[in-house]
């Protein structure tokens, strides 16, 4: 007993034609053995020689088409090694590349069979929609990942500020970023929407710039003030100065004038390393110093004015 299994991609109408069509071909085949065996063994000869170039053509595209792969696989190493491409993304893109280049040239190498590879195409394009579907946040998080490995905004020790936590960078995966924060909290951000936003890196560039407000009272005097403040800075061995390439020297001037007070503002650059240090130790010397020449800080005044 033959029993005929059905294929739920194929219409049962079509898997019926076929049959019929293999049973006509059959029977006309033993029709042609019977009455002429000679020609039938002359068209079978034939048949086989065709179906043997069509199995030979289809070897030599499959042996071409692995070479080829081969070749794309070099390529893509050598480009990543030229731009020093993270291993990971390197890793991932060539054997992607690698198994999308095979399926491609497995369904060709099959359709040079003469096999019909629209219902295999069919199978694969409905696997890949419903496979994206279910992972489209896991494979958000997976594409914004490798943004991040191949375009370098920031790397682990570099401290960042992103989707709204400030911290660390002590992690990396493909698909998500550890961050320590100051208080020594972990936090773990999805590489998609961090790929999306911003991303403010405090630590990408060697040198840095402080200002510092300090408000005064009115009737003080500005320009000795100045003077101070850059005397100030100008004690700190860690400021740096113009002959540093990239920084400036301290800069001292008037910035604004409030309702109570006049704002001096101080600017000078540091190394990065040395930026909250200086920041404090600046802090602390200006409200030690400045009382002492003679600066007085101001308090919120208000004039009140009554009509009798």
């Amino acid at each position: 007993m033959i029993i005929l299994q059905t294929n739920p991609l194929i219409p049962t109408d079509d898997i019926t034609s076929r049959v019929d069509s293999a049973k006509i071909a059959a029977g006309d085949f033993a029709e042609a053995l019977a009455t002429n065996p000679a020609e039938a063994l002359h068209q079978l000869g034939v048949a086989s020689i065709h179906f043997g170039l069509k199995v030979l053509l289809a070897i030599v595209i499959y042996i071409i088409g692995i070479w080829i792969i081969r070749l794309v696989k070099r390529g893509l190493a050598k480009w990543f090694d030229t731009r020093q491409t993270d291993k990971t993304v390197a890793s991932f893109i060539s054997s992607f590349t690698s198994v999308m280049l095979t399926i491609l040239l497995i369904v060709l190498t099959i359709s040079t069979l003469g096999v019909n590879t629209t219902s295999l195409a069919a199978l694969l394009a409905g696997g890949g929609v419903a496979l994206g579907m279910a992972l489209s946040g896991t494979l958000q998080n997976f594409s914004g990942g490798l943004l991040i490995l191949a375009f370098k905004p920031f790397k682990v020790g570099d401290f960042i500020e992103a989707q709204g936590y400030a911290g660390t960078v002590t992690e990396m995966s493909i698909v998500s970023t550890r961050l320590t924060l100051p208080d020594n909290r972990s936090v773990i951000i999805p590489h998609g929407p961090l790929a999306n936003g911003n991303i403010n890196n405090y630590s990408k560039n060697p040198l840095r710039r402080l200002e510092w407000k300090v408000n005064m009272a009115y009737g003080t005097d500005a320009v000795a003030c100045e003077e101070k403040l850059l005397e100030i800075a100008k004690d700190d061995e860690r400021i740096l100065d113009a002959s540093t390439p990239g920084a400036v020297n301290p800069f001292a001037t008037v910035s604004s004038l409030g309702d109570s007070s006049v704002e001096i503002m101080l600017r000078a650059w540091v190394r990065n390393g040395d930026y909250w240090d200086v920041f404090f130790s600046i802090n602390d010397k200006i409200y030690k110093q400045l009382p002492e020449a003679g600066f007085s800080f101001p308090f919120p005044q208000l004039d009140i004015h009554v009509k009798s």
